[in-house]
């Protein structure tokens, strides 16, 4: 690559000529189709998902101000695979869950109060955890029954995983069968693949000998290894694994984190020997101070310390609140900063119409990562911040994954930079922008008739977590939207009648187009939670889209409800109110929503294209609890509020705020007070704190 080339690259978008913006296309080009071929076809990452996202966003940026030169090979043509084409995608027998982050000693103190909150302990109660390193490597679950592996999964999205048993036979750390005379007849093991720092550094000598490419870092190099197609490949490869959870069992249930670990030791599992007991938070603090000091000496990466509630039953009793554990937390160790020269500042337009300030800066490496964009946060943070174009100034990656700037360094702005002046315009449709009382964000008011707008709800619309459709990348949703063959979500779903006009598309060729539309039909069929989050409603997250699907049942029965809470009084908005993490924020939402009449042409237009399958109940019990509504009131003296409502959601119970006619039951503790009177009012049962406790009990 020519001293020309590298100066083109590095360039902004905005400041090329045409010369330089061909000549940067076609290095990209080659760079990615490299990266593409190294990772997906060999299973050998060249570069981390940072950079190769970075190299994307640029390809993109010049392809978006000089159209007439987008490449025949251009990466945004191309279709992508994914990484786990070789591998079979199955369901976990019980989900991955991820860990809260704390990220200093508050953070710690403030979960150790809600878990003593949550189990009614007082400061002076003993409460024993422990301290593990956070291993930065592939997460993996491993079940064996009757003693011998039987099946090895990552951890995937959590709900299903890669299954890669092949690969993990081969892996020496990993025992083929458990070293116990009396095994558990199911159980799942679930821990960390990685690649020691020094075996890292001799792979990526031997490859820089062979004139090869190195990996970027050990984490990659380790997902790439478990990833290969070839087991025999994998066998070559020096990876560990420590071991340090538990998913699913039969015939087996720890009454402490700490036998646990004992147990895989004694199993055959190695487990992190950084591993302490503490019984306060300046046990853990000091845990975590003492292997932040440690970490470079380490022959692993860790990125933090895990804190876990010791005893078992504690664990139990507390549960978990959306995809974390409430009984545990990852203590990050301070993000890595670094300086660059702030060369721009970009308006992007959210699909809620958000308008977000994004920092352009000269490429800058903060924790093994090219940064050369970051968030800018908001309106009111970028005025606070008073960071302009030209500006030296500090970024670090949030959590060591998003980068962020944190603000100017004073003493070398230059002398002509002057404030960032946020437009009154929407820079996408020229709409007027607003920022309302309270809100510290502005947004642009032209909602569907911005082309960012619109074409950001068609991306979060097929996005994974979505409706999960294959092969409709954000370029191509832009492309189709530009042209009209994509206006709103129900257009997906009559792709097929402009067949024969999208496989004239360079890029396009009949297989592309085939897998795209059976992509599309495959996913006719959803299910309400995933139906309702797809639409990209303000403040409707999965696990709020699960609680509203879970409340309504189904499609019917949901457009029902959003038209009742348009009336006054509505008895919807009472009992939306009444359910558990659901807030008023989210009912406004949802009432702007349905009050746009476009909205509701969307709905039904969907409703024409689509089977939406009701909301999935929760697990059947034998409880006398399960499908009833429940609400409590008064003191509970042997559990907490939040503890009492967990166990009935755990046994299938819908547990509300208030007291309706739709409720079952009322648990009254002492001192109940008007919800008992509407009860008795209603005729809805009440029951004392013994009969609660008698429910309880198998």
């Amino acid at each position: 690559m020519t001293q020309a080339i590298r100066k083109a690259i590095r360039k902004a978008p905005e400041q090329l000529s045409e010369t330089e913006a061909r000549q940067a296309l076609a290095a990209l080009a080659q760079q990615l189709a490299d990266a593409d071929r190294a990772y997906f076809q060999d299973d050998a990452p060249l570069m981390s998902d940072a950079d190769y996202d970075a190299l994307r966003q640029r390809n993109r940026a010049i392809e978006a101000r000089f159209p007439a030169l987008q490449r025949a090979d251009s990466p945004e043509r191309k279709v992508g695979s994914t990484p786990a084409s070789g591998f079979a995608s199955v369901a976990h027998r019980q989900a991955m869950l991820s860990l809260a982050n704390a990220f200093d000693a508050d953070d710690v103190a403030d979960f150790l109060g809600r878990v003593r909150r949550f189990l009614g302990l007082d400061e002076t109660a003993p409460l024993a955890l422990t301290a593990e390193p956070k291993i930065d490597g592939l997460s993996l679950s491993i079940t064996y029954e009757q003693g011998r592996i039987a099946q090895a999964l990552t951890r995937g999205d959590g709900t299903s995983g890669e299954d890669v048993t092949a690969n993990v036979l081969n892996l020496p750390q990993i025992p083929q069968k458990l070293e116990s005379e009396a095994p558990p007849a199911l159980i799942e093991i679930r821990g960390e693949v990685y690649l020691p720092k020094s075996e890292f550094l001799r792979m990526n000598a031997e490859l820089l000998a062979a004139n090869a490419k190195p990996y970027a870092n050990p984490r990659n190099a380790a997902a790439g290894s478990l990833r290969q197609i070839d087991p025999s490949v994998t066998a070559t490869r020096p990876l560990g694994f420590f071991a340090y959870g538990l998913g699913a069992s039969e015939g087996y249930t720890p009454t402490r984190q700490w036998q646990w670990l004992a147990d895989l030791q004694r199993w055959g599992f190695l487990t992190t020997p950084e591993t302490r007991l503490c019984h306060s938070l300046d046990d853990l603090l000091a845990v975590h101070a003492e292997l932040m000091q440690q970490r470079s000496r380490l022959d692993y990466d860790i990125d933090g310390v895990v804190y876990k509630v010791d005893d078992s039953a504690l664990q139990e009793r507390l549960g978990q609140v959306a995809r974390a554990p409430r009984w545990a937390i990852a203590h990050k160790f301070p993000a890595e900063q670094a300086q660059t020269r702030l060369l721009n500042i970009r308006i992007q337009v959210g699909r809620t119409g958000v308008m977000t300030p994004v920092a352009e800066l000269e490429p800058v490496t903060v924790g093994g990562v090219v940064v050369s964009r970051a968030t800018l946060h908001n309106e009111a943070e970028l005025s606070r911040r008073d960071v302009r174009t030209g500006d030296l100034v500090t970024i670090q990656r949030a959590g060591d994954v998003i980068p962020q700037v944190l603000g100017p360094l004073l003493s070398a702005r230059p002398a002509d930079a002057v404030p960032f002046q946020f437009p009154e315009r929407c820079p996408v449709c020229n709409s007027r922008s607003e920022r309302l009382a309270g809100e510290v964000a502005r947004r642009c008011t032209g909602g569907l008739i911005c082309a960012a707008q619109a074409v950001e709800r068609l991306k979060h619309f097929v996005s994974r977590e979505a409706f999960d459709i294959e092969g409709l990348g954000g370029k191509s949703i832009e492309a189709f939207w530009q042209d009209g063959l994509l206006r709103e979500p129900a257009d997906l779903f009559r792709l097929h009648r402009q067949a024969a006009l999208i496989q004239q598309r360079e890029g396009w060729g009949q297989k592309a187009v085939a897998n795209l539309l059976a992509s599309v039909e495959a996913r006719r069929r959803i299910s309400l939670e995933r139906f309702i989050y797809a639409l990209g409603i303000r403040h409707i997250g999965q696990a709020t889209a699960r609680l509203i699907a879970q409340h309504f049942g189904t499609l019917d029965a949901w457009r029902s409800g959003l038209d009742a809470l348009t009336q006054d009084a509505s008895p919807v908005e009472t009992a939306l109110l009444g359910i558990d993490s659901l807030g008023p924020s989210t009912i406004e939402s949802l009432k702007g929503f349905i009050a746009e009449p476009h909205n509701r042409e969307v709905l039904a237009a969907l409703a024409q294209e689509l089977e939406v399958l009701p909301a999935t109940a929760p697990p059947k019990s034998d409880s006398p609890l399960a499908g009833k509504t429940l609400v409590f009131t008064g003191t509970l003296r042997q559990m907490t509020r939040a503890e009492a409502k967990a166990r009935a959601e755990r046994l299938g119970a819908k547990v509300s705020g208030s007291v309706s006619a739709s409720t079952d039951l009322l648990v009254a503790g002492e001192s109940a007070g008007s919800k008992a009177r509407k009860a008795a009012e209603l005729g809805v049962e009440v029951i004392d704190e013994a009969a609660w406790i008698a429910l309880l009990t198998p």
